[in-house]
């Protein structure tokens, strides 16, 4: 196999994660036109193609899965001596958090804390949607994010983290005015409760509904704030009922300043993921904070 340009083989890594010229470009700051003639040029210089072009993306033939299992460990290799050789330069070593703003806030930032000590950095983003979250670590943005939904492809590399508890509550004198009639009728009598949520979607709320009734909540948002933490305060105001993370209103619940309204057999939960690019966590600064946010985990 003839020599080949570090810069052709980057490029077809980079789509061979992304399983897309387009969103390969984004993440080169490159034009498509220009991946596509890497890419050609490649293709040329070993004499077969390494991608087979359809409608949504594209997939790689067995050559091309051969040469991204060979040549991707050594590029990430380079990625890891160059970014190293920059943070013993500096002295300080910044890893680049991204994810839910209460759930990052509460749970990964102070598990996290200790390791300042040890000469790491923080830098944090805050995200409502893991969409947005995904976007920002493929675009190099952030080193490593927390998001509520496992990524698809090869560009990322996700580790499962915690589940999260979601719980159904309200001010003590809501659950005083529907008494028992909660338990028996489920959500019709629910349903005649104002709403606080983070969004006009309802999107805890109605998977909530999903998972415990089976069906969709036919209320409306009465208060919309886009902080859990927010959600907590307007619904120990009384505002109306919400579904809140347990880590977050146990402290309410403890004191009585808001009531669980259900305790489901099985109680909704959701699962928060930990995600880096592919290849990044053998560089330190990553591969240490994962650690520690999986231990601290355990306890979650």
């Amino acid at each position: 196999m003839r020599e080949m340009d570090l810069t052709l083989l980057r490029t077809f890594v980079t789509v061979h994660r992304a399983g897309s010229f387009t969103r390969a470009a984004a993440l080169l700051g490159l034009s498509q036109p220009a991946v596509t003639g890497q890419i050609r040029t490649l293709e040329r210089q070993l004499g077969r193609p390494l991608f087979l072009r359809q409608a949504r993306g594209v997939t790689p033939t067995t050559i091309g899965d051969e040469l991204a299992h060979r040549a991707a460990p050594h590029l990430d290799a380079l990625v890891e001596i160059t970014e190293t050789g920059l943070d013993e330069h500096s002295g300080v070593r910044t890893l680049h958090l991204a994810g839910p703003p209460e759930f990052t806030a509460l749970r990964a930032l102070p598990a996290l804390a200790p390791l300042t000590a040890q000469g790491l950095a923080l830098r944090t983003s805050f995200f409502g949607n893991a969409e947005d979250t995904l976007e920002g670590l493929a675009a190099g943005h952030h080193d490593l994010a927390i998001a509520a939904a496992r990524p698809r492809g090869g560009l990322f590399t996700a580790t499962p983290l915690c589940d999260e508890e979601h719980v159904l509550v309200a001010a003590p004198r809501w659950a005083a005015r529907l008494g028992h009639t909660v338990l028996r009728e489920g959500h019709v009598v629910l349903e005649q409760l104002p709403v606080v949520e983070v969004h006009e979607s309802l999107p805890l709320v109605s998977r909530y509904w999903a998972a415990v009734f089976e069906s969709r909540p036919a209320a409306a948002g009465t208060v919309i704030a886009p902080d859990l933490r927010a959600v907590l305060e307007c619904a120990r105001a009384g505002a109306g009922l919400a579904v809140l993370p347990r880590y977050l209103c146990e402290g309410a619940l403890e004191r009585g300043e808001v009531v669980a309204l259900l305790d489901p057999p099985v109680p909704p939960l959701r699962t928060y993921f930990l995600v880096v690019r592919t290849g990044t966590l053998r560089l330190p600064p990553v591969a240490k904070a994962h650690e520690w946010l999986l231990r601290a985990a355990v306890d979650w």
